[in-house]
């Protein structure tokens, strides 16, 4: 039997997963500030509460 699966090809770009991905400056920037303020959130906010 013939091995069908290296003559199809679903995308004509290969596959890329997240951790492949290029990030940018500002992309890594507003992830830790939206960290930030889920931190603050999540146990400041408890804290002054009390």
């Amino acid at each position: 039997m013939a091995d069908h699966h290296d003559h199809y090809k679903e995308f004509d770009y290969e596959r890329v997963t997240s951790p492949m991905q290029e990030i940018t400056t500002g992309q890594a920037v507003t992830g830790a500030v939206i960290a930030l303020v889920g931190i603050l959130v999540a146990f400041g906010l408890p804290l002054l509460l009390v």
